[in-house]
């Protein structure tokens, strides 16, 4: 860099330095800077302040306007707050005068998890019930409005929403002796000139279901919203996530905010129209398991004429209750498909029969462990045939393994494995002997088994009953408690499940003991395969009802004991001399249609294989 350069860098920097001393500004002109900038400041302010008195003032405007549009009922937006029960046998409803709504719901012969206090189904902001009608300024909200409780009995109450002595509309309800069923209807009287032509009223219904069982996870898992199409099937939201749904375009017989074992249900003599039905989950500890809510419309006749027929049913979820409430009605309910019993077959296997013995069996005074001892060793002996069939086709595997063995030896070569195959079940085929005979009983017997594995956790008379250790086998049995929670475990251990999960294992030790699966690593991977499943149970079941793994125990432990004595009681020579006899005699014999078929395939292939040999 040249000295000319240097120069001119310098006398630039000195412009620069004197240009910003020559236009810094005055103290007197920096005062006037900020207070301009106070200023504007302050008019904004202002002006944000006023924004929002006019916001306020158009709500309150429209409030007012609200207000006035259903003038007819402006008596009724002010009043007391006052609480009336009716009741009978079994349960207690309470009403708020403050939108003439079900203000809570008490069941009489259920008690709470502390078991001195009857089961509340909801109380006070836990559930709200909304009814929209209309005149031509607007809709009138009942929430907002004060009703009067007139025509009061033991068991029944109107709710009376009067626009003036003439002109009201009525809210009755009518609690049928010993049940939990409420007729409800709406009629309008004097209202025909007081509100719009419409044939209809909106409805918003919600409630937060309260956990009312010890165990959050299982509840949970049972509680669901769930509602009846008219003419088609029953149907519900998912009980493991946040759901909903918009069925407008269908006819709605009921809505039912269920619980595991007690619902809130709304019926509609007219159907349920519009329909919008949601589902949130709650936090466990919070007190709750699921938010529900329901916007609908149904038929109502302005001019009084006719009545808008409705019913409310608070109660269990009990089998026979709710069936019982379709009796004499041309259109069933069909409000016992709230209880769960399993897929169709299983379902009508437990409809018929597993629920009869079931009562039969508790109509005698047992304590429901020993119900559920005597029902399983039932269902046991029902299907001993099926598992002794099962037992003797693996007996005949077994006295022809040597045999097997022998062939093995013959084909040693991978190359050979479709001779081997096709050797393997000519032999079988010779002494009549199907590799699937066993399988055929298995699959008949299994819905039977299912059939009180789905019943179980779906009884309700199991609620709070105690057996051995456990206090109550709907829930399941805290033998031990941890103070920290386990992954996939949970805070506690319960035994019944242990000995469930104990039980399989050496129930699976047993039968793989009878194999032979050193010489076939496929079997041997699969050996172990068998001992994880029981393991794996110990998590997936610790939560369920000690009930349930109760059952599921004694089962196990009766298979085990089955197995045993058919290993004794059978003579395996005598067996192997048997199937000897009639390998001689070819008319005792028959081929199996597995063992036909498979033979058949067998050569298929193998022809097709030698034809590839032959064109290379």
């Amino acid at each position: 860099m040249d000295k000319n350069t240097i120069t001119g860098f310098v006398l630039i920097g000195l412009l620069l330095v004197g240009f910003s001393i020559f236009s810094r500004p005055s103290k007197e002109e920096v005062a006037a800077q900020q207070k301009y900038y106070d200023s504007i400041t302050l008019v904004q302010q202002q002006a944000e302040a006023l924004k929002a008195k006019t916001e306020a003032a158009l709500s309150n405007e429209k409030t007012t306007t609200q207000a006035d549009s259903s003038s007819m009922f402006f008596n009724t937006m002010h009043g007391t707050d006052s609480k009336i029960s009716i009741e009978n046998n079994v349960a207690q409803i309470t009403f708020s005068t403050k939108g003439g709504r079900v203000y809570s719901a008490m069941l009489k012969d259920y008690m709470s998890q502390d078991k001195k206090t009857p089961v509340v189904l909801f109380n006070g902001d836990d559930a709200s019930m909304n009814f929209n009608f209309y005149n031509k300024q607007g809709a009138i909200q009942t929430k907002d409005c004060y009703f009067e409780a007139v025509n009061k009995t033991d068991s029944s109450i109107t709710m009376r929403l009067a626009a003036d002595s003439a002109s009201y509309i009525d809210f009755i309800y009518t609690l049928k002796p010993d049940s939990y069923l409420m007729n409800f209807e709406i009629k309008a009287t004097g209202m025909a000139d007081k509100l719009a032509n419409t044939d209809y009223v909106d409805i918003d219904w919600s409630q937060r279901a309260r956990q009312l069982e010890k165990g959050f996870t299982y509840e949970n898992r049972l509680a669901e919203l769930t509602y009846k199409v008219k003419g088609d099937n029953v149907d519900n939201l998912s009980a493991a996530k946040d759901d909903e749904k918009n069925l407008e375009n269908m006819q709605i017989d009921w809505v039912a905010f269920k619980n595991q074992f007690f619902s809130s249900v709304f019926i509609a003599d007219q159907d349920f129209n519009k329909v919008s039905v949601k589902s949130k989950m709650e936090q466990q500890g919070s007190g709750y398991i699921k938010d529900y809510s329901a916007d609908m419309s149904t038929f109502f006749d302005p001019t009084g004429k006719q009545p808008t027929e409705m019913f409310l049913y608070f109660g269990p979820n009990h089998f026979k209750t709710l069936q019982a409430l379709d009796k004499g009605r041309t259109e069933k309910w069909e409000l016992s498909r709230l209880v769960y019993l399993g897929w169709p077959i299983v379902r009508e296997i437990n409809k018929y029969i597993t629920i009869n013995i079931f009562d039969w069996l508790t109509s005698w005074g047992l304590s429901m462990g020993i119900v559920l001892l005597i029902l399983t060793i039932i269902v046991k002996v029902v299907v001993y045939p099926a598992t002794w069939k099962t037992y003797m086709s693996s007996a005949k595997m077994r006295v022809l393994k040597p045999k097997i063995d022998e062939i093995n030896k013959k084909y040693p070569k991978q190359e050979d494995a479709m001779k081997k195959q096709q050797e393997v079940m000519g032999l079988y085929s010779q002494y009549g002997v199907s590799p699937m005979g066993g399988c055929l009983p298995m699959l008949l017997q299994f819905p039977i088994l299912m059939a009180l594995f789905m019943f179980v956790p779906s009884a309700i008379e199991l609620r709070q009953q105690s057996f051995l250790w456990a206090d109550d086998l709907s829930t399941y049995d805290a033998f031990i408690t941890f103070p920290f929670h386990i992954p996939f475990l949970g805070n506690h251990l319960s035994l019944f499940c242990l000995l469930m999960t104990v039980t399989n294992v050496l129930n699976t030790k047993y039968t793989m003991s009878m194999q032979d699966t050193g010489a076939q690593p496929q079997m041997a991977a699969m050996k172990w395969m068998m001992y994880l499943m029981p393991i794996m149970f110990l998590f997936v079941l610790n939560d369920y009802p000690s009930g349930l793994n109760y059952y599921y125990f004694v089962s196990t432990l009766i298979s085990v004991g089955t197995v045993i004595l058919l290993r004794r009681t059978t003579n395996e020579t005598k067996l192997l001399e048997i199937l000897e006899a009639k390998k001689k005699d070819p008319k005792q014999m028959k081929k199996t249609g597995f063992a036909a078929r498979l033979e058949a395939m067998q050569k298929q292939q193998e022809q097709l294989q030698q034809q590839k040999q032959n064109k290379r």
